[in-house]
Protein backbone atom coordinates (compact mmCIF):
# COMPACT_ATOMS: atom_id res chain seq x y z
CA UNK A 1 0.00 0.00 0.00
CA UNK A 2 1.55 3.41 -0.88
CA UNK A 3 0.61 6.94 -0.04
CA UNK A 4 0.31 10.10 -2.61
CA UNK A 5 1.44 12.80 -1.36
CA UNK A 6 0.74 15.86 -3.28
CA UNK A 7 4.20 18.55 -3.71
CA UNK A 8 2.42 21.54 -5.28
CA UNK A 9 -1.23 22.77 -4.79
CA UNK A 10 -3.19 23.56 -8.17
CA UNK A 11 -5.70 25.18 -6.68
CA UNK A 12 -6.18 29.13 -7.05
CA UNK A 13 -4.35 31.93 -4.55
CA UNK A 14 -0.28 33.21 -4.30
CA UNK A 15 2.37 31.28 -3.69
CA UNK A 16 4.01 32.02 0.31
CA UNK A 17 7.25 33.35 -1.13
CA UNK A 18 4.94 35.78 -3.67
CA UNK A 19 2.63 37.10 -0.48
CA UNK A 20 5.74 37.45 1.43
CA UNK A 21 6.90 40.04 -1.59
CA UNK A 22 3.77 41.41 -1.81
CA UNK A 23 3.47 42.56 2.26
CA UNK A 24 7.00 43.22 1.88
CA UNK A 25 7.54 45.35 -1.02
CA UNK A 26 4.14 46.83 -1.51
CA UNK A 27 4.59 49.01 1.54
CA UNK A 28 8.22 50.20 0.46
CA UNK A 29 6.20 51.29 -2.82
CA UNK A 30 3.52 52.95 -1.11
CA UNK A 31 5.99 55.15 1.27
CA UNK A 32 8.17 55.76 -1.58
CA UNK A 33 5.26 57.38 -3.55
CA UNK A 34 4.24 59.25 -0.42
CA UNK A 35 7.89 60.23 0.49
CA UNK A 36 8.21 61.67 -3.32
CA UNK A 37 4.60 63.48 -2.57
CA UNK A 38 6.48 65.42 0.27
CA UNK A 39 9.63 65.56 -0.91
CA UNK A 40 8.15 67.56 -4.27
CA UNK A 41 6.36 69.67 -1.83
CA UNK A 42 8.98 70.72 0.20
CA UNK A 43 11.04 70.70 -2.97
CA UNK A 44 8.22 73.50 -3.99
CA UNK A 45 8.64 75.29 -1.35
CA UNK A 46 12.24 75.62 -1.09
CA UNK A 47 12.00 76.86 -4.35
CA UNK A 48 9.11 79.06 -4.44
CA UNK A 49 11.13 80.80 -0.79
CA UNK A 50 14.32 81.37 -3.20
CA UNK A 51 12.06 83.11 -5.98
CA UNK A 52 10.26 85.47 -3.21
CA UNK A 53 13.41 86.41 -1.95
CA UNK A 54 15.32 86.98 -5.12
CA UNK A 55 12.28 89.19 -6.20
CA UNK A 56 12.27 90.97 -2.80
CA UNK A 57 15.88 91.74 -3.35
CA UNK A 58 15.36 92.89 -7.17
CA UNK A 59 12.11 94.97 -6.62
CA UNK A 60 14.34 96.75 -3.52
CA UNK A 61 17.15 97.61 -5.95
CA UNK A 62 14.79 98.80 -8.54
CA UNK A 63 13.12 101.06 -5.81
CA UNK A 64 16.53 103.01 -4.68
CA UNK A 65 17.23 103.47 -8.83
CA UNK A 66 13.70 105.64 -8.41
CA UNK A 67 14.97 109.31 -6.87
CA UNK A 68 12.22 111.86 -6.18
CA UNK A 69 13.46 115.08 -7.00
CA UNK A 70 10.75 117.65 -5.74
CA UNK A 71 7.51 116.95 -7.12
CA UNK A 72 9.38 115.05 -10.13
CA UNK A 73 10.99 111.14 -10.40
CA UNK A 74 14.99 110.56 -11.58
CA UNK A 75 14.56 106.96 -12.96
CA UNK A 76 18.80 105.82 -12.97
CA UNK A 77 18.09 102.30 -14.81
CA UNK A 78 20.68 102.04 -17.29
CA UNK A 79 20.21 99.94 -20.01
CA UNK A 80 22.72 97.17 -18.87
CA UNK A 81 20.99 96.11 -15.94
CA UNK A 82 17.63 96.14 -18.05
CA UNK A 83 19.65 93.53 -20.53
CA UNK A 84 21.06 91.52 -17.72
CA UNK A 85 17.25 91.35 -16.12
CA UNK A 86 16.16 90.10 -20.02
CA UNK A 87 19.14 88.05 -20.78
CA UNK A 88 17.54 84.58 -20.02
CA UNK A 89 14.59 84.00 -21.75
CA UNK A 90 13.35 80.92 -20.18
CA UNK A 91 13.34 82.77 -16.76
CA UNK A 92 11.17 85.55 -17.89
CA UNK A 93 11.60 88.76 -15.99
CA UNK A 94 9.40 91.53 -16.29
CA UNK A 95 9.19 95.15 -14.39
CA UNK A 96 7.30 97.80 -14.16
CA UNK A 97 7.43 101.11 -12.40
CA UNK A 98 4.31 103.62 -12.58
CA UNK A 99 2.95 106.35 -10.17
CA UNK A 100 0.55 107.31 -9.25
CA UNK A 101 0.14 102.91 -8.70
CA UNK A 102 -1.12 101.67 -12.32
CA UNK A 103 0.31 104.83 -14.41
CA UNK A 104 2.51 103.21 -16.13
CA UNK A 105 5.86 105.27 -16.40
CA UNK A 106 8.93 102.69 -17.22
CA UNK A 107 9.06 99.00 -17.68
CA UNK A 108 9.11 96.39 -20.21
CA UNK A 109 4.84 95.16 -19.62
CA UNK A 110 1.89 96.37 -18.30
CA UNK A 111 2.22 93.97 -14.90
CA UNK A 112 -1.21 93.27 -12.62
CA UNK A 113 -1.33 94.49 -9.63
CA UNK A 114 -2.80 93.02 -6.52
CA UNK A 115 -6.33 91.93 -6.00
CA UNK A 116 -8.60 93.89 -4.11
CA UNK A 117 -8.55 91.33 -0.88
CA UNK A 118 -4.59 92.10 -0.40
CA UNK A 119 -3.53 94.96 1.50
CA UNK A 120 -0.61 96.52 -0.03
CA UNK A 121 2.33 97.99 2.80
CA UNK A 122 4.63 101.09 2.88
CA UNK A 123 8.14 100.51 2.62
CA UNK A 124 7.28 96.72 2.89
CA UNK A 125 7.74 94.15 -0.24
CA UNK A 126 4.31 91.90 -1.14
CA UNK A 127 4.63 88.74 -3.13
CA UNK A 128 1.43 87.37 -5.05
CA UNK A 129 0.80 85.33 -8.26
CA UNK A 130 -0.83 86.71 -11.50
CA UNK A 131 -1.17 85.92 -15.02
CA UNK A 132 0.82 87.78 -17.29
CA UNK A 133 -0.11 87.25 -21.05
CA UNK A 134 -1.74 84.06 -19.94
CA UNK A 135 1.49 82.52 -18.48
CA UNK A 136 1.79 82.06 -14.78
CA UNK A 137 4.34 84.70 -12.64
CA UNK A 138 5.69 85.16 -8.91
CA UNK A 139 5.21 88.75 -8.85
CA UNK A 140 6.68 91.56 -5.98
CA UNK A 141 5.30 94.91 -5.77
CA UNK A 142 6.64 97.82 -3.42
CA UNK A 143 5.18 101.36 -2.96
CA UNK A 144 6.92 104.64 -2.03
CA UNK A 145 5.43 107.60 -0.64
CA UNK A 146 7.33 111.12 -2.49
CA UNK A 147 6.40 114.68 -2.99
CA UNK A 148 5.54 117.38 -0.29
CA UNK A 149 3.39 117.13 2.24
CA UNK A 150 1.01 119.52 0.33
CA UNK A 151 0.85 117.54 -2.37
CA UNK A 152 2.09 113.83 -1.63
CA UNK A 153 2.26 111.23 -4.20
CA UNK A 154 2.98 107.32 -4.45
CA UNK A 155 5.12 105.18 -6.27
CA UNK A 156 4.84 101.78 -7.40
CA UNK A 157 7.93 99.10 -8.34
CA UNK A 158 6.55 95.72 -9.35
CA UNK A 159 8.82 93.05 -10.37
CA UNK A 160 7.44 89.47 -12.17
CA UNK A 161 9.58 86.41 -12.66
CA UNK A 162 7.94 83.15 -14.29
CA UNK A 163 7.19 80.07 -12.55
CA UNK A 164 9.33 77.94 -14.80
CA UNK A 165 12.11 78.78 -12.86
CA UNK A 166 10.69 77.56 -9.82
CA UNK A 167 9.67 74.29 -11.94
CA UNK A 168 13.17 74.12 -12.92
CA UNK A 169 14.71 74.28 -9.26
CA UNK A 170 11.77 72.09 -8.07
CA UNK A 171 12.86 69.44 -10.79
CA UNK A 172 16.11 69.70 -9.71
CA UNK A 173 15.40 68.95 -6.57
CA UNK A 174 13.42 66.20 -6.55
CA UNK A 175 15.65 64.49 -8.92
CA UNK A 176 18.78 65.09 -6.49
CA UNK A 177 16.71 63.82 -3.23
CA UNK A 178 14.39 60.74 -4.75
CA UNK A 179 17.68 59.16 -7.17
CA UNK A 180 19.55 57.95 -3.78
CA UNK A 181 16.04 57.75 -2.45
CA UNK A 182 15.38 55.32 -5.57
CA UNK A 183 18.52 53.41 -5.56
CA UNK A 184 18.22 52.57 -2.11
CA UNK A 185 14.44 51.07 -2.26
CA UNK A 186 16.28 49.03 -5.26
CA UNK A 187 19.05 47.48 -2.68
CA UNK A 188 16.35 46.68 -0.26
CA UNK A 189 13.77 45.04 -2.52
CA UNK A 190 16.75 43.09 -3.41
CA UNK A 191 17.52 41.94 -0.03
CA UNK A 192 14.53 41.08 0.69
CA UNK A 193 13.78 39.08 -2.14
CA UNK A 194 17.18 37.31 -0.93
CA UNK A 195 16.08 36.99 2.44
CA UNK A 196 12.74 35.24 1.71
CA UNK A 197 14.30 33.31 -0.61
CA UNK A 198 17.05 32.08 2.04
CA UNK A 199 14.44 31.74 4.42
CA UNK A 200 12.03 29.79 2.74
CA UNK A 201 14.54 27.00 1.52
CA UNK A 202 14.01 24.92 4.45
CA UNK A 203 10.37 24.63 3.66
CA UNK A 204 11.44 23.76 -0.10
CA UNK A 205 13.82 20.79 1.53
CA UNK A 206 10.71 19.48 3.65
CA UNK A 207 8.81 19.50 0.29
CA UNK A 208 11.67 17.71 -1.13
CA UNK A 209 11.65 14.76 1.92
CA UNK A 210 7.80 14.77 1.54
CA UNK A 211 8.26 14.28 -2.20
CA UNK A 212 10.46 11.24 -1.35
CA UNK A 213 8.32 9.68 0.19
CA UNK A 214 5.79 9.29 -2.42
CA UNK A 215 6.39 5.77 -3.45
CA UNK A 216 7.12 4.41 -0.21
CA UNK A 217 4.53 2.33 1.51
CA UNK A 218 3.23 3.58 4.58
CA UNK A 219 4.85 0.96 6.88
CA UNK A 220 7.98 2.26 5.48
CA UNK A 221 7.04 6.30 5.98
CA UNK A 222 10.19 7.40 8.45
CA UNK A 223 10.07 10.50 10.05
CA UNK A 224 11.10 14.07 8.68
CA UNK A 225 14.77 15.38 9.79
CA UNK A 226 15.00 18.94 10.23
CA UNK A 227 17.92 19.40 11.71
CA UNK A 228 18.86 23.03 10.73
CA UNK A 229 15.73 25.32 10.28
CA UNK A 230 13.36 27.88 12.31
CA UNK A 231 11.64 26.96 15.12
CA UNK A 232 8.40 27.67 12.88
CA UNK A 233 9.64 24.79 10.19
CA UNK A 234 10.58 22.24 12.57
CA UNK A 235 6.94 22.58 14.40
CA UNK A 236 5.96 22.04 10.88
CA UNK A 237 7.69 19.22 10.66
CA UNK A 238 7.16 18.15 14.11
CA UNK A 239 3.13 18.00 13.18
CA UNK A 240 4.21 16.35 9.95
CA UNK A 241 5.78 13.35 11.52
CA UNK A 242 2.91 12.92 14.25
CA UNK A 243 0.61 12.61 11.09
CA UNK A 244 2.89 9.74 9.69
CA UNK A 245 3.16 8.08 12.75
CA UNK A 246 -0.62 8.19 12.78
CA UNK A 247 -0.65 6.95 9.42
CA UNK A 248 1.82 3.91 10.72
CA UNK A 249 -0.40 3.04 13.55
CA UNK A 250 -3.09 3.11 11.83
CA UNK A 251 -2.09 0.70 9.23
CA UNK A 252 -0.49 -1.71 11.69
CA UNK A 253 -3.67 -1.42 13.72
CA UNK A 254 -5.28 -2.57 10.79
CA UNK A 255 -2.75 -4.91 9.20
CA UNK A 256 -2.94 -6.64 13.08
CA UNK A 257 -6.77 -6.89 13.12
CA UNK A 258 -7.07 -8.29 9.65
CA UNK A 259 -4.35 -11.32 10.64
CA UNK A 260 -6.30 -11.77 14.08
CA UNK A 261 -9.28 -12.12 12.00
CA UNK A 262 -8.17 -14.34 9.23
CA UNK A 263 -6.43 -16.47 11.96
CA UNK A 264 -9.30 -16.46 14.23
CA UNK A 265 -12.16 -17.07 11.94
CA UNK A 266 -10.37 -19.76 10.23
CA UNK A 267 -11.03 -22.77 12.49
CA UNK A 268 -14.72 -21.92 13.77
CA UNK A 269 -15.44 -21.49 9.81
CA UNK A 270 -14.27 -24.87 8.85
CA UNK A 271 -15.89 -26.54 11.50
CA UNK A 272 -19.00 -24.92 10.63
CA UNK A 273 -18.81 -26.63 7.26
CA UNK A 274 -17.82 -29.53 7.84
CA UNK A 275 -20.60 -30.03 10.77
CA UNK A 276 -22.94 -28.45 7.93
CA UNK A 277 -21.55 -31.14 5.50
CA UNK A 278 -21.90 -34.08 8.10
CA UNK A 279 -25.44 -32.40 9.05
CA UNK A 280 -26.62 -32.26 5.08
CA UNK A 281 -25.25 -36.44 4.70
CA UNK A 282 -27.54 -37.65 7.74
CA UNK A 283 -30.68 -39.67 7.61
CA UNK A 284 -31.76 -40.02 11.36
CA UNK A 285 -33.35 -37.36 13.01
CA UNK A 286 -31.93 -37.61 15.60
CA UNK A 287 -28.13 -37.66 14.68
CA UNK A 288 -29.60 -34.51 12.38
CA UNK A 289 -30.51 -32.58 15.61
CA UNK A 290 -27.16 -33.46 17.04
CA UNK A 291 -25.16 -31.87 13.99
CA UNK A 292 -27.38 -29.21 13.88
CA UNK A 293 -26.61 -28.37 17.44
CA UNK A 294 -23.18 -28.54 17.25
CA UNK A 295 -23.47 -26.14 14.25
CA UNK A 296 -25.61 -23.92 16.32
CA UNK A 297 -23.03 -23.89 18.87
CA UNK A 298 -20.15 -23.43 16.09
CA UNK A 299 -22.14 -19.86 15.12
CA UNK A 300 -22.37 -19.17 18.37
CA UNK A 301 -18.52 -19.30 19.14
CA UNK A 302 -18.21 -17.46 15.73
CA UNK A 303 -20.59 -14.76 16.62
CA UNK A 304 -19.01 -13.97 19.67
CA UNK A 305 -15.57 -13.71 18.05
CA UNK A 306 -16.49 -11.25 15.59
CA UNK A 307 -17.88 -9.43 18.57
CA UNK A 308 -14.95 -9.63 20.37
CA UNK A 309 -12.46 -8.89 17.29
CA UNK A 310 -15.23 -5.69 16.60
CA UNK A 311 -14.56 -4.65 20.05
CA UNK A 312 -10.57 -4.68 19.91
CA UNK A 313 -10.60 -2.63 16.96
CA UNK A 314 -12.80 -0.15 18.38
CA UNK A 315 -11.17 0.32 21.11
CA UNK A 316 -7.75 1.43 19.47
CA UNK A 317 -9.34 4.62 18.13
CA UNK A 318 -8.65 7.93 20.62
CA UNK A 319 -11.19 7.76 23.07
CA UNK A 320 -13.59 11.24 24.28
CA UNK A 321 -13.46 11.81 27.66
CA UNK A 322 -16.67 13.08 29.96
CA UNK A 323 -16.92 12.99 33.12
CA UNK A 324 -18.78 9.86 34.16
CA UNK A 325 -19.98 8.70 37.82
CA UNK A 326 -17.76 5.07 37.42
CA UNK A 327 -19.64 3.36 40.73
CA UNK A 328 -22.72 4.27 39.06
CA UNK A 329 -21.88 2.68 36.44
CA UNK A 330 -20.23 -0.71 37.58
CA UNK A 331 -23.72 -1.34 39.76
CA UNK A 332 -25.84 -1.08 36.58
CA UNK A 333 -23.51 -3.70 34.89
CA UNK A 334 -23.57 -5.91 38.19
CA UNK A 335 -27.61 -5.99 37.85
CA UNK A 336 -27.21 -6.58 34.07
CA UNK A 337 -24.87 -10.03 34.55
CA UNK A 338 -27.24 -10.66 37.85
CA UNK A 339 -29.91 -13.15 36.07
CA UNK A 340 -26.34 -14.89 34.32
CA UNK A 341 -24.92 -15.45 37.54
CA UNK A 342 -28.15 -16.65 39.65
CA UNK A 343 -28.89 -19.46 37.29
CA UNK A 344 -25.00 -20.62 37.57
CA UNK A 345 -25.10 -20.59 41.32
CA UNK A 346 -22.91 -17.77 41.89
CA UNK A 347 -23.09 -14.58 44.22
CA UNK A 348 -22.44 -11.64 42.64
CA UNK A 349 -21.90 -7.92 44.64
CA UNK A 350 -20.75 -4.45 44.57
CA UNK A 351 -18.52 -2.92 47.22
CA UNK A 352 -17.27 0.71 47.25
CA UNK A 353 -18.17 4.40 47.04
CA UNK A 354 -21.70 5.10 45.94
CA UNK A 355 -20.71 7.82 43.80
CA UNK A 356 -16.96 7.97 42.22
CA UNK A 357 -16.45 10.68 38.99
CA UNK A 358 -13.26 9.84 36.75
CA UNK A 359 -12.97 11.26 33.21
CA UNK A 360 -13.97 8.28 31.03
CA UNK A 361 -15.86 6.98 27.80
CA UNK A 362 -19.11 4.84 29.30
CA UNK A 363 -19.29 2.72 26.57
CA UNK A 364 -15.81 1.52 26.50
CA UNK A 365 -15.65 1.46 30.39
CA UNK A 366 -18.93 -0.72 30.34
CA UNK A 367 -17.57 -2.98 27.18
CA UNK A 368 -14.56 -3.52 29.92
CA UNK A 369 -16.62 -4.51 32.90
CA UNK A 370 -18.81 -7.06 30.67
CA UNK A 371 -15.77 -8.58 29.95
CA UNK A 372 -14.51 -8.95 33.24
CA UNK A 373 -17.60 -10.31 34.92
CA UNK A 374 -18.46 -12.67 32.29
CA UNK A 375 -14.53 -13.76 32.41
CA UNK A 376 -15.54 -14.73 36.16
CA UNK A 377 -18.78 -15.86 36.02
CA UNK A 378 -17.69 -18.15 32.78
CA UNK A 379 -14.63 -19.76 34.93
CA UNK A 380 -14.80 -19.11 38.66
CA UNK A 381 -17.71 -21.81 38.95
CA UNK A 382 -20.60 -22.80 40.58
CA UNK A 383 -20.80 -21.78 44.40
CA UNK A 384 -18.17 -19.27 44.20
CA UNK A 385 -18.20 -15.59 44.89
CA UNK A 386 -17.62 -12.65 42.42
CA UNK A 387 -16.85 -8.82 44.13
CA UNK A 388 -17.11 -5.36 41.82
CA UNK A 389 -15.26 -3.13 43.76
CA UNK A 390 -15.04 1.11 42.89
CA UNK A 391 -12.68 2.87 44.99
CA UNK A 392 -10.82 5.98 45.37
CA UNK A 393 -6.96 5.71 45.65
CA UNK A 394 -5.53 9.09 45.61
CA UNK A 395 -5.20 10.51 42.18
CA UNK A 396 -6.77 7.08 41.06
CA UNK A 397 -10.12 4.98 40.92
CA UNK A 398 -9.43 1.30 41.00
CA UNK A 399 -11.53 -0.72 39.66
CA UNK A 400 -11.60 -4.19 40.57
CA UNK A 401 -12.99 -8.03 40.07
CA UNK A 402 -12.72 -10.73 42.48
CA UNK A 403 -13.82 -14.38 42.32
CA UNK A 404 -12.84 -17.16 44.31
CA UNK A 405 -12.48 -19.90 41.77
CA UNK A 406 -9.51 -22.35 41.36
CA UNK A 407 -7.86 -19.07 39.73
CA UNK A 408 -4.27 -19.46 37.81
CA UNK A 409 -0.84 -20.55 38.41
CA UNK A 410 1.98 -18.31 38.71
CA UNK A 411 3.44 -18.94 35.78
CA UNK A 412 -0.11 -17.69 33.68
CA UNK A 413 -0.38 -14.58 35.45
CA UNK A 414 1.98 -12.66 33.03
CA UNK A 415 0.11 -14.43 29.96
CA UNK A 416 -3.66 -12.87 30.78
CA UNK A 417 -3.49 -9.93 28.65
CA UNK A 418 -2.48 -11.46 25.57
CA UNK A 419 -4.09 -11.77 22.98
CA UNK A 420 -6.24 -15.76 21.82
CA UNK A 421 -4.02 -16.84 24.95
CA UNK A 422 -6.29 -18.95 27.33
CA UNK A 423 -6.00 -21.31 29.98
CA UNK A 424 -8.75 -23.15 30.15
CA UNK A 425 -10.44 -26.00 27.42
CA UNK A 426 -13.96 -24.36 28.97
CA UNK A 427 -15.71 -23.64 25.42
CA UNK A 428 -17.32 -20.16 24.55
CA UNK A 429 -13.78 -18.06 24.90
CA UNK A 430 -11.60 -16.82 22.48
CA UNK A 431 -8.92 -15.13 24.14
CA UNK A 432 -9.78 -11.68 23.26
CA UNK A 433 -12.20 -10.43 26.21
CA UNK A 434 -8.64 -9.80 29.30
CA UNK A 435 -6.83 -8.23 25.96
CA UNK A 436 -9.89 -5.90 25.35
CA UNK A 437 -9.86 -4.62 28.77
CA UNK A 438 -6.50 -3.95 29.15
CA UNK A 439 -6.59 -2.01 26.00
CA UNK A 440 -9.44 0.09 27.00
CA UNK A 441 -7.69 0.47 30.15
CA UNK A 442 -4.33 2.26 28.26
CA UNK A 443 -6.79 4.29 26.14
CA UNK A 444 -7.80 6.09 29.74
CA UNK A 445 -4.78 6.48 30.48
CA UNK A 446 -4.85 3.41 33.12
CA UNK A 447 -2.87 0.54 33.99
CA UNK A 448 -4.68 -3.22 33.90
CA UNK A 449 -3.16 -5.43 36.60
CA UNK A 450 -3.54 -9.41 37.54
CA UNK A 451 -3.70 -10.78 40.47
CA UNK A 452 -3.82 -14.00 42.60
CA UNK A 453 -6.82 -14.10 45.52
CA UNK A 454 -6.39 -15.12 48.82
CA UNK A 455 -7.12 -18.44 49.63
CA UNK A 456 -7.46 -18.99 46.21
CA UNK A 457 -9.04 -16.96 43.11
CA UNK A 458 -8.48 -14.23 40.31
CA UNK A 459 -8.38 -10.07 40.97
CA UNK A 460 -8.11 -8.18 38.00
CA UNK A 461 -7.58 -4.76 38.79
CA UNK A 462 -8.54 -1.44 36.39
CA UNK A 463 -5.92 1.33 37.53
CA UNK A 464 -7.92 4.78 36.29
CA UNK A 465 -6.63 8.36 36.68
CA UNK A 466 -8.87 10.77 37.83
CA UNK A 467 -8.65 14.73 38.82
CA UNK A 468 -10.83 15.01 40.94
CA UNK A 469 -12.61 12.46 42.59
CA UNK A 470 -15.36 12.65 45.20
CA UNK A 471 -16.79 9.31 47.03
CA UNK A 472 -19.90 9.18 49.16
CA UNK A 473 -19.50 6.35 51.44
Amino acid sequence: MTVAIPTHHSGQGLSLKRQLLLWLLLPQLVLFLVGGALAYRMALKYAEKAIDQSLTQSVRSLARQVKPIGSGLLIDFPRAAQDIIEQDPTDRVSYMVSSPPGSFLLGNGKLPGPSEDLLVPTREALLYNARVDGKPMRMALLELDYGDADAPQRLRVQVAKSLAVQQRLTTELIADMLAPLLLLVMVLSALVYGGISRGLQPLRRLQAQLGDRHHQALSDLSPIEMTQAPQEVHALAAAVNQLLSAVRRSLGQEKRFLNDAAHQLRTPLAGLISQTELALAEKEPQALRERLTKVLAGARRSAHLVHQLLSLARNEVEVNLQPLDVATLAREVARDWTPRAFKTGIDLGYEGADHLMLPGDGFLLREALNNLIDNALTYAGAGCEVTIRVQPQGEQVLLEVEDNGAGLSTEDLPHVFERFWRASDVPGGCGLGLAIVAEITQRHGGQARVLAARPHGLRVQLWLPVRHASAVA
